[in-house]
């Protein structure tokens, strides 16, 4: 049982439930907004050279237009969650939606690298509105029986949708210029702009407490220091001053909301006395992990596909589809074996499966197999992630009261950002670890200044192959090689987190009551026919 204390949750539409059309155009909606706020969070990844070029701008500078919208996004989450149960779910939502669609139009029209970082931070801001309230509307509006339904479409886009805006960015940069990529991000958010203002209802929650405003804030800063040292770690070195601060500052602050939390209790922003029930450590920990391990086999399958198999951007964007549709098929159906089986029980088998597809890369993995030998792994981690997403997710939201579900919507976005910066940065250190430990004795013979370049990286290699002379060919063999090598090392040991979290999950995950579940569903609807 939740500790807080209860709210009320006004609708609109005076509580009313809708009927089974505008329920999904409602769906339709959130989902369309949705998926422009994650394709935006992927979609200039693919297009890092040309910003280089016409802005004339460094790989930092680029880096920070990339990284300044997530981390906006991700410091505002809860924050702007807790806004939007008050103000109400639907002017938060317009709001948010207005100001990603004319930053993303700004960015389009950007001319120069400052005006890009300023339109991306807004855009991040305008996201970090939308995004927790598209599930909160959903957990507001749709009735329990149908809830994990919806639920389940919002975690296949929210998990499969990052794959998706890439493919599509990468086809636009090949076929046409990197500026239309915010062409579909504006499109997508003008179209659930309208439909918002036309369909979705309104919800919010009536409080006797003022809002948390020094816990939002202790938040922000927790979550700016915690992400920024997780992405500024692989690039400028763990022991640099600038992420041992990050990481110091992000540390306190953490600390330090957790404290102020206790001391609020009801009145807090996010009751952290929670975090002791199964649904909510649970799926939190399941939603940290799975997407930190998806996250991170984003990072080390490309460079497989572009330097140790030679392919295209948009060809080995296209490789990573066969996952993604994977897990936003499985997403859609997790909810009828939590219901039959019950969400511990599909969780655990959706984590089983991850692993499973881990270890079968680490197993096949290889140069001459090319892309059929990590195809089955790649499947396989799909469906797992998909299964173990949804019951996760419900997990999470059910954790928290009706009245409070912006908080836990950006809970569950906060959980995810963190298990995406964690992933990329811990996987990516452990290929790149592995790289450097195996090339090693591949390089007798090897001109010296080449043999170090390699040693920076399997594209390096690659590109100072060509002036390798005579030992072009025994370059590139060591470095494609050596780079399997740190890939099979990194996935054991996403397998083996895989295989911690199962144990954990089996024993500690959200209660497996599928019976429940079914009794429930079945009185709600013997009420509606009445």
């Amino acid at each position: 049982m939740s500790t807080n204390e209860p709210v009320q949750a006004a609708q609109a539409d005076g509580g009313d439930v809708p009927d089974a059309r505008r329920l999904r155009t409602i769906l339709i909606t959130v989902s369309i907004a949705l998926m422009a706020v994650i394709a935006s969070v992927t979609g200039l990844n693919v297009a890092q050279t040309h910003m280089a070029v016409e802005f004339d701008a460094s790989q930092s500078t680029v880096l920070w237009i990339i990284n300044g919208y997530t981390l906006a996004l991700a410091a505002l989450l809860l924050p702007l969650g807790a806004v939007g149960d008050r103000l109400g779910r639907k002017p938060v939502l317009v709001t948010g939606l207005s100001v990603f669609g004319v930053a993303t139009v700004v960015a389009g029209l950007a001319p120069t690298a400052e005006v890009m970082l300023a339109s991306r931070v807004a855009g991040g801001v305008g996201a970090a509105m939308i995004m927790p309230i598209t599930l909160a509307v959903i957990t507001s509006t749709f009735p329990e029986e149908q809830r994990g339904k919806a639920i389940g479409v919002w975690t296949g886009i929210a998990g499969g949708g990052g794959v998706l805006g890439m493919f599509l960015s990468a086809l636009l940069v090949d076929v046409a210029d990197w500026r239309r990529l915010f062409v579909l991000p504006a499109v997508l958010v003008l179209v659930a702009l309208a439909m918002t203002l036309k369909s979705v209802p309104d919800s919010r929650q009536t409080s006797a407490h003022r809002f948390d405003t020094i816990g939002a804030v202790v938040s922000a800063v927790a979550v700016v220091g915690l992400i920024f040292a997780l992405q500024e770690g692989p690039e400028r070195g763990w022991t640099a001053p600038a992420t041992l601060f990050g990481l110091a500052v992000g540390l306190v602050a953490a600390v330090g909301f957790v404290a102020w939390e206790l001391h609020r209790r009801d009145a807090s922003l996010l009751d952290v006395r929670l975090f002791r029930e199964r649904g909510l450590a649970g799926g939190s920990i399941t939603l940290l992990v799975v997407f930190g391990i998806q996250a991170g086999i984003g990072v080390v399958l490309f460079p497989f596909l572009q330097a140790v198999l030679g392919w295209s951007g948009l060809l080995s964007t296209t490789a990573m589809m066969p996952m993604a549709v994977m897990m936003m098929t499985a997403s859609g159906l997790a909810p009828r074996p939590a219901a039959r089986i019950g969400a511990r029980s599909t969780a655990v088998a959706g984590i089983a499966l991850s692993g499973v597809g881990m270890a079968l890369m680490a197993l096949f993995a290889s140069v001459g197999g090319g892309y059929p030998s990590v195809l089955p792994g790649l499947l396989s981690m799909g469906v797992g992630m998909g299964l173990s997403m949804t019951p996760s997710t419900e997990a999470i939201t059910a954790s928290l009261p009706r009245g409070k579900q912006g908080v836990a919507s950006a809970l569950n976005d906060v959980t995810r950002e963190f298990g995406t910066a964690l992933g990329v940065a811990l996987l990516g250190a452990l290929v790149s670890a592995g790289y450097r430990g195996a090339i090693d004795d591949r390089l007798h013979g090897v001109p010296q200044e080449a043999a170090d370049t390699a040693r920076e990286g399997v594209a390096n290699a690659v590109a100072a192959a060509g002036g390798a002379g005579l030992h072009a060919q025994d370059l590139l063999h060591a470095a494609q090689q050596s780079f399997v090598d740190g890939w099979r090392q990194a996935m054991w040991a996403g397998a083996a987190v895989m295989g911690v979290l199962l144990v954990y999950i089996a024993f500690r995950g959200p209660e497996n009551t599928p019976a429940a579940i079914e009794d429930e569903a079945e009185a709600t609807e013997a009420v509606t026919a009445r």
